[in-house]
């Protein structure tokens, strides 16, 4: 009798000590810094009386470019990890980065690669690149 009890107690804490499954996804939370404008948007908290956050902002919005002068050159890597070519500047689904182009950089993030085209973001707003192979 005591044997099938101590026989008994081992199966429910075998069933109670199932192992914790742990997956190795982590999502990345990207960190937004907005850069002011004016004295009214906000200031250095390290030299309040500086205007160098102003400059920096101004130096940043000019940083944009004209998207007309980006181009779909191409896709490349197998359909699972897909590349984008856009003006000689490879890019996969996150990357971001310059661009030369006629009007100077630009600087842009991939968002999606679809089948014919990608969808770039610029300046914070989305564009979408269609693929012509007419060169």
């Amino acid at each position: 009798m005591a044997v099938l009890l101590a026989v008994a107690c081992m199966a429910a804490t075998a069933v109670v000590a199932t192992p914790i499954v742990q997956t190795n996804k982590t999502e990345i939370i990207r960190s937004v810094f907005v850069l002011p404008i004016n004295p009214r948007e906000g200031c250095d908290p390290f030299f309040p009386n500086s205007n160098r956050p102003y400059q920096m902002a101004v130096t940043a919005n000019q940083r944009t470019g004209n998207i007309t002068s980006l181009v779909l050159k191409g896709f490349s890597g197998s359909m699972n990890h897909r590349f984008v070519i856009i003006n000689n500047h490879t890019f996969a689904v996150g990357d971001e980065g310059d661009v030369i182009t006629s009007e100077g950089r630009v600087h842009l993030r991939c968002i999606e690669i679809k089948t014919n085209s990608v969808v770039i973001e610029v300046g914070g707003q989305r564009h979408e690149l269609i693929y012509s192979n007419k060169f």
